[in-house]
């Protein structure tokens, strides 16, 4: 097999992996594969991530849409029957230990919170298994990322250095929130683990940091400023504490 005249991207790698590639390119990629063995690791890696994320992740895109549900109640309410039924199932919502850190406010309602921590955990659910297309801009454009969704969004959204945890910012997106725009940053370590850093506009100034637990995910959220801040991940408690500790520090010494 002859390495092909014109070079493959990385797009096309990517669209290998995913079965996405068009027929008469793929002998042209397998060939290029043999002749780069750097571009075969980095494809052996990504099936490999792709496969542990749709291991945990699958069973929760296959759930059925309730039967009450109709087409009409969709178009009026969009996010209602998504958001009641993740809420519903939350876990352990509790108030998290920790002098100062956790605890430095009143905490806001329960059932506004909870919705906001149902959305952002649909959004982490959603965009975690994502190979290809998991954020709308790269986290190599961090600066314009950050600009773009203050702008839309209304307050200062910054996506915090998280290199003391292992994880790395792969990008974001806007997304509709509960009463207006919320934004999205996805990190990621080295061996696949993705958390998320959502955030939307909320009614409450301060609350008190809280844990909710839902099958295999986990998620640490709090206000502070009119502003909630919901990091989404592993349900290791420890681990998830680590990563929103960081989040939480760095976004206000940046000044929220």
């Amino acid at each position: 097999m002859t390495e092909p005249k014109i070079s493959v991207t990385e797009d096309e790698l990517h669209a290998y992996v995913d079965n996405e590639l068009p027929p008469e390119r793929r002998d042209d990629v397998e060939a290029w594969l043999a002749a780069h063995p750097d571009d075969a690791a980095r494809v052996q890696s990504w099936r490999a991530m792709a496969e542990a994320l749709h291991a945990r992740y699958d069973s929760v895109a296959d759930e059925p849409v309730p039967k009450r549900l109709e087409i009409e109640r969709l178009v009026r309410q969009p996010r209602r029957w998504m958001v009641g039924a993740l809420a519903a199932s939350l876990v352990a919502f509790i108030a998290g230990g920790g002098a100062g850190w956790l605890a430095h406010g009143v905490a806001a309602s329960p059932s506004a919170l909870q919705s906001l921590t149902g959305e952002a955990l649909v959004a982490h659910r959603l965009y975690v298994v994502e190979v290809r297309h998991p954020v709308e801009v790269p986290g190599s454009e961090r600066a314009h990322l950050q600009t773009w969704l203050t702008k839309r969004c209304g307050w200062v959204v910054f996506a915090p250095e998280l290199d003391a945890t292992g994880l790395k910012l792969v990008g974001g997106r806007l997304l509709p929130g509960p009463t207006g725009p919320a934004s999205f940053l996805m990190y990621e370590s080295a061996s696949g683990e993705r958390f998320t850093v959502y955030s939307a506009k909320a009614d409450s100034e301060t609350t008190q940091m809280r844990y909710a637990a839902q099958d295999k995910d986990g998620a640490l959220f709090w206000a502070d400023r009119g502003v909630a801040f919901v990091v989404s991940g592993s349900s290791d408690r420890e681990r998830l504490t680590q990563v929103a500790r960081l989040v939480y520090d760095a976004t206000e010494k940046h000044g929220g």
